[in-house]
């Protein structure tokens, strides 16, 4: 394939990460001020934050089935406006104080981001198939930049008392107008040898990927991964307003900088990855997650905290672009092997945060935060599962 078009597509990719990621650190960096708004407890907050995971968890099983039958591009753009009608409703929701309403807008925006998720990451691994090296890792730079981009737009509103509303209307625009024009540089559904025409076989075979071992292991490495930077995105924010007595501007603040060092080791992620290995690599990183968890949780002031931030962001970098990465190994089962991982990725992403909430009505958000390293454990020792898989062992499906 001419690289001219791979790396226009690698671009676009890149792209669509950054404005996913922009998008749900919008929403993230101001849930104190949603919970303010609503006048809602940690708990509270933790279950309205569940209808997210709920509609997450109903179309990311159904990802690969949808990519194989509308490609990457649509399914991204159809993802993309679920998630904008979504926060459409989450605006007009806070207008009104309405918490029912505001749950059924988290409902669409969590089917919307599922779609977008999986779509994405087929995307970056075909991507990343064509060029030859890793690159997932830069991808979900992107992801992580535009999220903090979005933290800093998060933070300055809320210095400012911009209104959530407002603010949700002005994202719900972005993206309408990015889904219009940034997929259509992907790479072109016929000319693929990888996953793309294979989708429509592979996915039918999808349920087989439940049953794979190596592939629920992958799960589980990215599942770790997964709670790790997601508890960070909904809870660090309010936990560090709640247990260090920040402003919630500090507490947006706070947020990105956890944001910029798993943003800067994503970036520089792919070149140690080709020099040591996706194994080693994994147990740097989620041993960094892990001492900066700690470290953010029991730190006395804003200081330390921030030091464990920034070992935290830079250990939640890796574990999840690498686990997409072998969920994508072979191109003939892609499809239905990161739809499986994304599934287990996203439900903990999603649904973990808005259990620790529950907890942190009993321990406090802060302190409830330390539940993280159990899974953190987990996938350390599930970890060698994400070793390159040889070309001999893939399952060729023929288009």
């Amino acid at each position: 394939m001419n690289q001219q078009t791979v790396r226009r597509a690698a671009i676009a990719t890149f792209a669509v990460f950054a404005i996913n990621g922009f998008v749900f650190a919008s929403w993230a960096a101001r849930i104190p001020a949603v919970t303010r708004i609503l006048e809602l407890s940690a708990g509270d907050m933790g279950l309205l934050l569940l209808t997210i995971a709920a509609g997450s968890v109903i179309a990311l099983p159904l990802a690969g089935t949808v990519v194989g039958r509308l490609g990457t591009a649509n399914t991204i753009r159809v993802g993309g406006f679920t998630a904008a009608f979504g926060g459409l409703i989450i605006a007009i929701a806070l207008a009104q104080h309405a918490v029912p309403l505001t749950a059924v807008g988290l409902f669409f925006f969590g089917i919307g981001i599922g779609l977008w998720d999986v779509a994405q990451n087929i995307e970056g691994a075909d991507v990343e198939r064509h060029l030859r090296r890793t690159v997932m890792p830069q991808f979900h730079a992107g992801f992580s930049g535009g999220a903090l981009v979005g933290a800093l737009v998060g933070a300055g509103l809320s210095a400012l008392d911009v209104s959530m509303p407002l603010h949700l209307l002005a994202i719900v625009i972005a993206v309408c107008a990015a889904m219009v024009f940034v997929p259509k540089y992907f790479l072109p559904e016929t000319e693929l040898s990888g996953s793309k025409q294979t989708q429509a076989t592979t996915t039918l075979k999808g349920r087989s990927a439940w049953t794979e071992k190596r592939t629920l292991l992958v799960g589980l490495v990215v599942l770790g991964a997964a709670l790790t930077e997601g508890s960070a995105n909904d809870w660090i924010a309010k936990a560090s307003v709640d247990g260090l007595g920040t402003s919630e501007a500090g507490g947006a603040i706070m947020f990105a900088v956890f944001v910029a060092a798993m943003t800067l080791f994503r970036f520089f992620g792919g070149t140690f990855i080709d020099k040591f290995g996706r194994v080693p690599v994994l147990y740097g990183s989620l041993g960094s997650a892990l001492v900066g968890l700690v470290l953010f949780v029991v730190a006395p002031n804003m200081v330390l905290a921030g030091v464990g931030a920034v070992l935290w962001g830079a250990g939640a970098a890796m574990g999840f672009p690498m686990g997409m990465s072998a969920a994508a190994d072979d191109p003939a089962r892609a499809a239905a092997r990161v739809s499986v991982v994304s599934t287990i990725g996203y439900v903990a992403f999603l649904a973990g945060p808005p259990l620790l909430g529950f907890l942190g009505d009993h321990v406090t958000i802060r302190w409830a935060l330390l539940a993280i390293a159990v899974a953190i454990v987990a996938s350390i020792l599930t970890a060698p599962a994400a070793k390159p898989l040889p070309e001999s062992e893939h399952q060729r499906v023929s288009p």
